[in-house]
């Protein structure tokens, strides 16, 4: 086989369907008598990834859902124009290169893979996504009152109100350490939940210690 036919042959399977064989590929060339280098320059590219490999994301917490200013990488495969960074706006949306805005708050990383895959369907034959969480911002607590450092801190992970307060820097002195209170949005109402500050250092009553829930917000009087 001559240069020029051979090049066109190695050019025309490398923009052929990724669905065929590599079998199939190395069968063909070898009939056409394509040199071993050529088969294995073909092989090798057909082996290579079409894009670097997607970055590591944040370990998720349990009943992670996407919430604003939380920060995602979206990876469609072989489809450069498509991926992206994207920071989850107030309104609960994303913008995506062609697919435009698409609703991410409230939705598992899967469940915006797949809505994700439904937008780009209408350009891309069998598109396949990958939603990866860089940084979870969504997730916050609030501590207000008579500690040393009050105000907002990310939830990454499960944290307890003694945690909270140990983040605040602790209680200062005249805090009232038996009457905290820990207020919750729950189903639509307010929950109050008491915490005696006293009791669980001295480990008693260690139930009150609860895990805290995105939006809580801890008072200490």
């Amino acid at each position: 086989m001559n240069t020029r036919i051979r090049h066109k042959v190695i050019w025309g399977l490398r923009g052929a369907s990724a669905r065929l064989g590599l079998a199939t590929i190395s069968a063909f060339l070898a009939a056409t008598g394509a040199s071993a280098g050529a088969q294995a320059l073909v092989v090798t590219q057909q082996m290579a990834p079409a894009t670097a490999p997607a970055p590591a994301g944040v370990a998720l917490p349990p009943g992670y859902l996407i919430g604003p200013e939380d920060v995602l990488t979206i990876v469609v495969w072989r489809e450069k124009d498509m991926s992206t960074d994207a920071v989850v706006r107030p309104d609960g949306q994303i913008s995506l290169p062609l697919l435009n805005d698409l609703q991410a708050v409230g939705l598992t990383p899967d469940q915006l893979k797949a809505s994700i895959e439904k937008a780009a369907s209408k350009y891309v034959a069998e598109p396949n996504a990958t939603v990866i969480v860089k940084a979870i911002n969504s997730r916050k607590v609030h501590i207000v009152g008579n500690v040393i450092k009050g105000g907002t801190f990310p939830l990454a992970g499960d944290m307890t109100v003694l945690q909270l307060i140990a983040q605040a820097g602790g209680l200062q002195e005249w805090a009232d350490s038996k009457k905290i209170t820990v207020m919750r949005k729950q189903d639509g109402k307010d929950v109050v939940l008491k915490f005696n500050y006293k009791d669980v250092v001295k480990q008693k009553n260690l139930q009150q210690n609860v895990l805290l829930k995105p939006g809580d917000t801890v008072i200490v009087p």
